[in-house]
């Protein structure tokens, strides 16, 4: 004998306020009650209701009778384009990967802290454990040290009053003076290489990315023995970065 699915539990409010607020988006000039009804096929005392209960709620406005998607909205709206930033990212992280075979980091930094957004690696190319807080010791790995030369000299000096340079391991930069040094004699685009500052047997480059404000970086990682890769593995990046940044795919502000 068949089994049959039960139908799903629907929400007739719930439904008909949405048809309210996709007819509200189609207007950018906004929209009448009564021309939402016909519009929506709902009785006007119900349009009336649900418009004035999405209106408190923030989802739409009123102005001179007419009905705009409110903040509420736009909150919804954004969080989505948010997350589909994400997924590019994360899509063409994966990719590359792929492609060039090394692991793949993006990092940006934001309120003041080194935030590592994505990492895409495989079992056969792990990405360099996080033994240490990477907020914490960003002057030691090459993202860190990345987003810090972005940075002007006030925020990086206020960066390091709040997480002091120490070491991490034998070749980590020794001291505030010899890191600011560094980063203040590096090029506008140029590439940072870090060899076993941050994790013994580990060799990473990063490169910077900026869009107005937003220090952001991409970054690779290889094992020490590997080397010789990590030059032509950089190159291969920042070429791959280019045609996706004029493909309009890539948005940092996430």
């Amino acid at each position: 004998m068949a089994t049959q699915t039960a139908a799903p539990t629907l929400i007739g409010s719930v439904q008909r306020a949405l048809r309210l607020l996709e007819a509200v988006a189609s207007h950018e000039d906004g929209a009448p009650a009564k021309q939402l009804a016909r519009e929506t096929g709902l009785p006007l005392p119900t349009t009336y209701h649900l418009l004035r209960t999405l209106t408190h709620e923030g989802y739409l406005l009123r102005d001179k009778g007419a009905f705009y998607l409110g903040e509420a909205a736009a909150r919804l709206a954004g969080g989505g384009a948010v997350q589909n930033r994400r997924i590019k990212i994360e899509d063409s992280l994966a990719r590359w990967r792929d492609e060039i075979g090394v692991p793949v980091y993006f990092a940006l930094y934001r309120d003041g802290e080194i935030e590592l957004v994505s990492v895409a690696d495989t079992p056969n190319s792990p990405a360099v454990e996080e033994w240490a807080d990477f907020r914490e010791t960003g002057h030691a790995h090459a993202i860190g040290q990345c987003l810090l030369s972005q940075l002007d000299l006030k925020s990086r000096q206020d960066h390091l009053d709040r997480h002091p340079v120490e070491a991490i391991t034998p070749y980590t930069v020794r001291n505030r003076r010899m890191l600011l040094e560094r980063l203040g004699g590096l090029g506008r685009m140029e590439a940072l290489v870090e060899r076993q500052e941050y994790a013994l047997g580990t060799v990473c480059a990063a490169i910077p990315i900026t869009a107005g404000s937003t220090a952001a970086t991409l970054a690779i990682s290889l094992p020490l023995h590997q080397e010789e890769r990590l030059l032509p593995a950089v190159e291969r990046l920042r070429t791959e970065i280019g045609s996706l940044f004029s493909s309009f795919a890539f948005s940092i502000s996430i």
